[in-house]
């Protein structure tokens, strides 16, 4: 498909570059037996890059084919290396950018905990409100100083005005980011220190690391640095910073509301990168399926991380359950349960041993290190296959 309406820049400027059909429409869900993992609904990913803005959207999102409820958890609490980057992010916003005294808002707030930092720190005197469906927990808290509200926020208004909006990978899964930034501005007009902070997974990382698995159904909005600016500067929002963190892997933005903000567009390069893609997809799926059988035969194989990273991985490599044993996550939420789609069990890190695993996939390096260290204290020997950085070199069988 081409010539399709850029939802960021609205120009007819957007080219399909990757299709799949028949993936899960929720990657999150916990499930807890493989009848209902394999019942989830599921969606169709039409990739499209606008070759105006650099803006890249899954042009057949099905919003009906989503679920965020009580049931849908993607925390990232048990990894010590995402929550050293994390205390980064707040102690960055209460040293350097200064938020003390101020009302914060955050939108999407998952468990909370990040929110919670910024009104406990000491001496920062803060007020926090959360927005989320899948928030589990108490409000209020701190003699009202901090309340949840279990709402999604697409495109609504905020219901109170505040001083500062932090929106944490909220805006890869609204269709329509303009509304939902313009939202996000009108809450902030009678602020005279009003600022935003957005993070977002960075799109041009994913097509230049062929990190295949990172293109999946929840995700329908996917931002290069200067489209997620465009966004911003359409809805007023001028733009600060904008910075690659967590490795390159994410955005992080910062803005502030002014008036008569040029509207900027810069595609960059993304066209190129996301043909380049495709190609190298096609050529990757049928590589990895062939290395795969021949790991299985060497002894069982297992993924690490049960997050959207690696249900796309076994969905797309092993959705018949043939190949890979389990899935392994340290989140204790999810242990126990089953991969939405393709049913792959979930277990803890301690189960590696009685289940014999030979070739362990790792999905994400940042990891890499927290997760070698755990498996020397367990004493599990297995092969750490880095998939990111094997991902066009798949020679799994030494």
């Amino acid at each position: 498909m081409s010539g399709l309406t850029c939802p960021v820049c609205g120009c007819a400027a957007g080219h399909t570059f990757l299709r799949r059909e028949r993936v899960p429409g929720t990657q999150n869900l916990l499930s807890r037996s493989q009848e209902a993992a394999r019942a989830v609904a599921f969606g169709t990913l039409d990739m499209t890059a606008c070759e105006e803005c650099g803006f890249v959207w899954n042009a057949s999102f099905d919003a009906s084919r989503v679920r965020y409820d009580q049931d849908y958890e993607n925390s990232q609490t048990s990894s010590p290396a995402f929550e050293e980057y994390v205390q980064g992010l707040i102690d960055d916003l209460i040293d350097e950018q200064e938020i003390r005294n101020h009302r914060i808002v955050e939108v999407g707030c998952g468990n909370g905990s990040f929110l919670r930092s910024l009104v406990t720190a000491a001496g920062v005197r803060n007020t926090g409100t959360g927005y989320d469906p899948c928030y589990r927990g108490n409000s209020p808290e701190l003699d009202g100083r901090l309340e949840f509200r279990l709402e999604f926020l697409s495109g609504k208004p905020l219901h109170e005005p505040c001083d500062v909006v932090v929106s944490r990978h909220v805006i890869e899964h609204i269709p329509q980011p303009v509304e939902f930034l313009s939202a996000i501005r009108g809450s902030l007009s009678n602020s005279s220190e009003a600022r935003v902070f957005i993070e977002t997974p960075n799109v041009e990382w994913i097509l230049r690391s062929r990190t295949y698995w990172d293109f999946f159904h929840e995700h329908c909005s996917i931002f290069t640095d200067a489209s997620l600016t465009t966004a911003c500067e359409r809805v007023g929002l001028a733009v600060t910073d904008v910075r690659h963190v967590f490795g390159g892997q994410y955005l992080w933005l910062e803005a502030t509301p002014a008036e008569g903000v040029e509207v900027t567009r810069n595609p960059g390069d993304i066209s190129e990168l996301a043909a380049a893609f495709a190609v190298a997809e096609r050529d990757w799926l049928e590589r990895w399926r062939r290395e795969l059988e021949l790991a299985a035969v060497e002894g069982p194989v297992a993924v690490w991380g049960a997050g959207a990273k690696g249900v796309t991985l076994v969905n797309l490599l092993d959705p018949e359950t043939r190949l890979v044993q389990c899935v392994v996550d340290m989140n204790p939420l999810k242990q126990g349960g089953f991969i939405p789609g393709s049913g792959h069990s979930i277990v803890a890190p301690e189960e590696l041993c009685n289940r014999g695993v030979h070739h362990l996939l790792l999905m994400n390096p940042n990891y890499r290190e927290e997760i070698e260290d755990l498996l020397t204290r367990l004493e599990v020997a297995v092969n750490v296959i880095n998939v990111t950085e094997r991902a066009d070199d798949p020679v799994l069988i030494s």
